[in-house]
């Protein structure tokens, strides 16, 4: 085992989804984003879900700035689930950690604590819920590649 308690771990026609406990150990983030890699290519082979390479970069970031800050800053426990839904996948970390997260303004001379920031940036939406102990997170990326639209297909002028 990786160090993670994982449950859920297949992807099968029912199941859609991960989820894993992290105990704040060295390791646990890279094994966080080796999790979604690893739940992105099942979903690519044993479900024939179209995922483009950038969302699976983009699903390992979330899943690393989150829960970055769930071991750096609540104490004790935290879960990750990845969840396929229609057009995306949902990540979401729970931690024990009672105090929801602001972004701070921008200001770029800040080294550090631009997390937040950059999950907000690059998914399609970001939500957190307090729970009767600790936070929600929650934040959807989308499967396909934003970037490729009409305006830049083959053969069109940029």
């Amino acid at each position: 085992m990786d160090g993670a308690a994982q449950t859920g771990d297949r992807l099968t026609d029912v199941s859609v989804k991960v989820s894993a406990e992290y105990m704040g150990r060295p390791g646990d983030i890279a094994r966080g984003r080796e999790l979604a890699r690893r739940f992105l290519a099942r979903a690519r082979t044993a479900r024939g879900v179209a995922v483009s390479d950038r969302a699976v970069e983009v699903v390992q970031l979330v899943v690393s700035e989150l829960l970055t800050n769930a071991c750096k800053y609540a104490p004790g426990p935290s879960l990750v689930d990845l969840e396929l839904a229609e057009d995306r996948v949902e990540v979401t970390v729970w931690d024990s950690a009672p105090v929801l997260p602001v972004p701070e303004s921008a200001d770029p001379g800040r080294i550090g604590r631009h997390g937040l920031e950059i999950v907000m940036a690059v998914c399609q939406s970001f939500e957190v819920h307090r729970e009767p102990v600790g936070k929600r997170m929650r934040a959807a990326v989308g499967l396909a590649d934003d970037r490729n639209d009409m305006a830049t297909a083959p053969g069109r002028p940029a």
